[in-house]
């Protein structure tokens, strides 16, 4: 059964065809890969999805083989050596280092299996084959393109090759399980991760000892991450440890690191949980990874170390993206966040977003976003809006970044701002 029948918001979408390319003659079905291929491997471009597995791949190629046998269904996060057939809308792959490495056809990369939700490029979804797809986001994103945006191009065509296998490797994480034999497991990004997901009532609490703040947006490019950056780049000026991390979306490498850049001292995403992407999966999996997530963050970077002064969390997305909306009314979230700050593109959005959180029960502390690059559009907000709107480079002034997280007293405040 295929995300586009289980999925309210997609169902009865008409997919567009894939592009068939021509086919050399399929290996047999389990190979190990001889010297020879290890080299080829080692020479593969790797997906910055996949940077855990392309490490262990330079430590020790020959320990990898692949499964060619073309019927079987991938799972989310598991690992692919693929063809570059035809160079679409992405033409550049970036690297486990965040290097945009510029793709020729014929090229073989590795990427991993998943879905995509980006209302501004494609909407993709995970195989039911090794057949012919698509890499769906630049970070490294096999998936099947149903539909795009009107401004994109076409997405690159790839032929999967084989899935990575390796001796005693088997799936894990929230989106995986082992396949394979118990001597020749596929790949799932997972086994890979530093960190292991665990189910959202098992986590220590840590999130709850910290002030916790999420950024939340209209959609897709309205100021999430820089408004994020900006908050952790104030409040380290202010003199607090910030911890930063991005619990849903696409995964790629630019977001964290500029999280990094802007003073962060420690950044995860849910990329180092082993997953590259967090769209289709089951809604208690994203659940499980934002409260993971959250107590990681919320944690000591190693032990002796102090914690954390305040954790920043960006949900991908928008409010009407559905594990987004789910997420925001799910105890996991309420029981630990403090604050929300809300990335708009327009005063409309603006509007419209601050009555869609309240409905939900949260509470935003300020307004910011892409929309207060217009001083035209920030004056209407804040004539339509009693919520502080608050330009995105401002809040890297230690005063302002403060007052948007809501610190006046030693904890966030009396209380949450959802409820």
């Amino acid at each position: 059964m295929s995300i586009l029948e289980t999925s309210p918001e997609l169902r009865g979408l008409d997919p567009r065809p894939v592009a068939t390319p021509l086919r050399a003659d399929a290996a047999p079905a389990t190979v190990r890969m001889p010297d020879p291929a290890a080299h080829r491997l080692l020479r593969a471009k790797k997906a910055y999805s996949t940077r855990f597995v392309a490490a262990a791949i330079e430590q020790d190629p020959a320990a990898f083989g692949l499964d060619t046998d073309l019927t079987r269904a991938p799972r989310p996060g598991d690992a692919v050596l693929a063809r570059v057939v035809t160079i679409g809308q992405h033409r550049r792959l970036e690297s486990p280092v965040s290097r945009r490495q510029i793709l020729f056809e014929g090229d073989e990369i590795v990427v991993a299996y998943g879905s995509r939700y980006a209302a501004d490029q494609f909407l993709a979804v995970l195989p039911e084959d090794l057949g012919p797809c698509h890499l769906a986001a630049a970070g490294g994103l096999a998936s099947r393109v149903v539909d795009r945006h009107a401004a994109v191009k076409d997405a690159t065509v790839i032929e999967p090759i084989g899935l990575l296998t390796a001796s005693g490797v088997g799936g894990g994480g929230p989106a995986a399980a082992t396949s394979g034999t118990a001597t020749d497991a596929v790949v799932n990004l997972a086994a890979y991760a530093p960190y292991r997901v665990r189910a959202a009532g098992s986590v220590t609490g840590n999130a709850a000892r910290v002030p916790v703040i999420a950024v939340i947006g209209t959609s897709m490019n309205s100021g999430k991450s820089t408004t994020l950056a900006c908050l952790a780049h104030g409040l380290t000026a202010a003199g607090l440890t910030v911890h930063a991390g991005k619990a849903t979306g696409t995964g790629a490498g630019n977001d964290a690191h500029h999280f990094v850049d802007a003073g962060a001292s420690h950044v995860v995403d849910f990329t180092d949980f082993g997953l590259p992407s967090t769209f289709g999966l089951p809604f208690e999996d994203v659940r499980d990874v934002f409260a993971t997530m959250a107590d990681v963050l919320a944690s000591p970077v190693r032990p002796g170390a102090p914690a954390p002064g305040v954790v920043l969390i960006e949900i991908a997305d928008g409010v009407y993206q559905g594990e987004t909306g789910r997420l925001l009314v799910d105890d996991a979230f309420r029981s630990v966040v403090d604050r929300v700050v809300f990335a708009a593109g327009d005063a409309l959005g603006a509007s419209g977003g601050v009555a869609a959180l309240r409905a939900l029960g949260c509470e935003p502390s300020v307004v910011s976003g892409v929309l207060t690059a217009s001083p035209l559009a920030t004056a209407e907000a804040r004539r339509a809006l009693d919520v502080d709107v608050v330009p995105t480079y401002d809040l890297c002034l230690p005063a302002v970044a403060w007052a948007a997280a809501g610190l006046g007293d030693a904890r966030l405040g009396a209380g949450h701002a959802v409820a």
